[in-house]
């Protein structure tokens, strides 16, 4: 008997202890899984396809289906069943939405795989987009820890959208410009304080603060501002059929979207010199918003709505948040976030810091901050190269034509060295031990471009100061018995031979280019004719040669190439980076450097001369109160240049107009 209550009691005891364990594991399990976000779909919800509430259903046998479901998705894909295989594939990411995979294999597959199979650039852009939403929108709000699709998600707008991979790349870059200029609006022109890292960072981040403070709820924005729920009122007969934007219902970001890009439009048509022309041919609805823009009586409610309607639809439709964008413009650079490295970096960046919040020591392992750490160094370096865009938004809109011209933004030079140890102690492939390392290669490549950069651009003590450091830079690769000799010739010899090995390679190509355009145009502030003429001959040089060894047209967009870096024809490529260039100056360099350039290059520029440094309120003087012509005159052939780009760009929009209507 006493046996027997002793079994009892041990085994109560048993039931006890493992109850109290139950409970106390289950609630570190469910802190856990709540602060991961980490739960199943086990119910359905409106508007989910059948499929997920077939699977549901099905309960144990759900995994049997789902097997199912990726059969059928394979044979949708290789019958080229592509929208039947997105829908599919949203009902599988619904059924398995906590299995990071599942979202990478449907967005790459979207991204790289069909995008390809289709005959059209608007086609593949079409669907790279979806990729990148499934990931963006979708796979990271339900995995927002995960740095796997942060990492996917940066890969594919670094290789897919910023490489030159894809024979229709040069439109993707467009479009992601056309696209970032409508969320945020006309980015800040660069002025002379530039020069200064820390003002252009000022500069970005004010750009974005605004939109980073701007209240999340409508009524707090018509409380302030009550002419708001007006121009709301007129604004939603135009969009009603897009969904709503003001607060009585709920706002669809694909509305305010049209508002914030009919809005834009309107800007570039009064920033255009040709925008007269333009105001002519506009739609009812275009010159109805043109009205309400330019009615006084709605200024203030214009600058009360667009920051709520911009945080509003990156906060909705683009799952980003302003404050952390304007945290990475602080850290990195003077991001330009119509560039896709802009949004790599964001992605690589982010998930890096998300994951570092759920590793442990015991976990490490299954994280991958190595590779993820080095899309942000490639995104870093990219920027370096094509960070400045030129885009034509009115141009490319309207269908007058494509004018897309990216140029190094040296200042990223800098940024790139202040994060480079950061990144390399959490590598365990990087340490100080090992005698060759992917970091410091990458180091070595990267500061080889910013010195043949500097010493094209004319600025030979900078060169020369990065050369000494990168040849005694102490976190040298030891494998390289050659690399004492490369470092121990004269600077002049060092890029010679450099130029001899890589003059092939776009983003040489590109720097080359740029920086001898760039120091001819500086060459001008000096009255330094024969440099000027030396520097654009190498420029002329440089690009034609390029373009001949990698310049191959391709049948999905006729045109623009696959490797097309920069514009094909020389003298779109010197005029638009001589804009840019003017655009940095202050009105007395601005000034002299126009009076010393060729008529040519005057003609390029004078538009943008009337757009920066012409007194708005009375065009016969300059912002300093001179008289406007004796600083700038109008070059002669002004009608016949404008004729001339208006052509250029006509006829690279009708040769892709051909090419989808085939």
């Amino acid at each position: 008997m006493f046996r027997l209550n002793a079994t009892k009691i041990v085994a109560l005891t048993g039931i006890l202890l493992g109850a109290a364990f139950s409970v106390m594991f289950s609630v570190q399990l469910a802190s856990i899984a709540s602060r991961n976000k980490l739960a199943y779909t086990d119910r359905i919800e409106e508007g989910q396809p059948p499929q997920v509430a077939l699977g549901i259903a099905l309960g144990a046998f759900r995994g049997v289906f789902v097997n199912f479901l990726w059969i059928r998705a394979n044979d949708l894909k290789q019958d080229g069943k592509f929208f039947e295989l997105n829908q599919l594939a949203e009902a599988i990411t619904r059924l398995q939405p906590r299995f990071p995979r599942v979202w990478v294999f449907h967005a790459w597959n979207m991204a790289y795989n069909i995008s390809v199979s289709t005959q059209t650039r608007s086609e593949r852009w079409y669907w790279v987009q979806k990729g990148i939403e499934l990931l963006r929108n979708k796979g990271i709000a339900a995995n927002p820890n995960d740095m796997l699709l942060h990492k996917e998600l940066a890969w594919i707008f670094l290789h897919k959208i910023g490489g030159v991979t894809d024979d229709a790349n040069r439109y993707y870059k467009m479009k992601l410009a056309e696209e970032w200029t409508t969320v945020l609006g006309q980015p800040p022109t660069r002025d002379f304080k530039d020069r200064s890292r820390e003002h252009a960072i000022a500069q970005a981040a004010a750009f974005l603060k605004p939109i980073a403070e701007a209240p999340r709820e409508l009524s707090e924005v018509i409380e302030a501002t009550p002419s708001v729920r007006t121009l709301l009122d007129r604004l939603q007969a135009d969009v009603g059929e897009h969904g709503a934007i003001g607060e009585d219902s709920q706002a669809t970001p694909d509305a305010i979207m049209i508002i914030l890009r009919r809005y834009e439009l309107v800007q570039a048509v009064l920033r255009s010199a040709s925008g007269k022309i333009a105001e002519r041919t506009m739609s009812p609805r275009m010159k109805a918003m043109m009205a309400l823009v330019r009615d006084p009586e709605f200024a203030k409610a214009w600058q009360a709505y667009l920051p709520f309607a911009r945080r509003f639809v990156l906060e909705t439709q683009f799952n980003m948040d302003p404050a952390q964008m304007i945290r990475y413009v602080e850290k990195y650079g003077p991001i330009d976030w119509r560039v896709p490295a802009s949004h790599a970096l964001y992605w690589a960046a982010q998930g890096v810091e998300r994951g570092l919040l759920r590793t442990t020591e015991r976990s490490e392992k299954d994280f991958d901050f190595t590779n993820t750490d080095r899309l942000v160094i490639q995104a870093m370096q990219d920027l370096y190269r094509y960070g400045q865009v030129y885009f034509d938004y009115l141009g490319f809109n309207v269908g007058a034509g494509e004018m897309y011209l990216e140029i190094p933004d040296p200042i990223f030079a800098q940024s790139y060295a202040n994060i480079m140890q950061e990144l390399v102690g959490r590598s365990k492939w990087d340490t100080a031990d090992r005698a060759y390392t992917l970091y410091s290669a990458g180091y070595e490549n990267f500061f080889t471009d910013v010195i043949l950069y500097f010493y094209r651009l004319g600025m030979h003590e900078l060169a020369e100061k990065y050369y000494r450091e990168l040849g005694t830079w102490a976190g040298m690769n030891l494998n390289d018995p050659d690399r004492p000799q490369k470092f121990s010739v004269p600077l002049e010899d060092f890029v010679k031979a450099q130029l001899a090995e890589r003059q092939r390679s776009p983003n040489v190509a590109v720097s080359e280019v740029t920086a001898a355009l760039l120091g001819a145009f500086a060459a001008l502030l000096d009255s330094d004719d024969t440099l000027f003429r030396s520097q654009m001959d190498f420029a002329s040089k440089s690009h034609g040669f390029f373009m001949t060894v990698q310049r191959n047209i391709n049948s999905v967009d006729s045109a623009n190439a696959r490797m097309d870096v920069m514009e094909p024809d020389f003298r779109i490529q010197a005029g638009a980076t001589f804009v840019q260039f003017m655009s940095l100056l202050s009105l007395d360099q601005a000034a002299t450097a126009f009076k010393a350039a060729p008529d040519d290059l005057r003609r390029f520029a004078f538009d943008i001369v009337i757009e920066r440094f012409r007194d708005p309120e009375n065009p016969e003087l300059a912002v300093n109160g001179e008289r406007f012509d004796s600083l700038f005159i109008e070059p002669p052939g002004m009608a016949e240049h404008r004729k001339m780009i208006e052509d250029y760009r006509k006829k690279k929009a009708e040769k892709n107009l051909q090419l989808e209507q085939k």
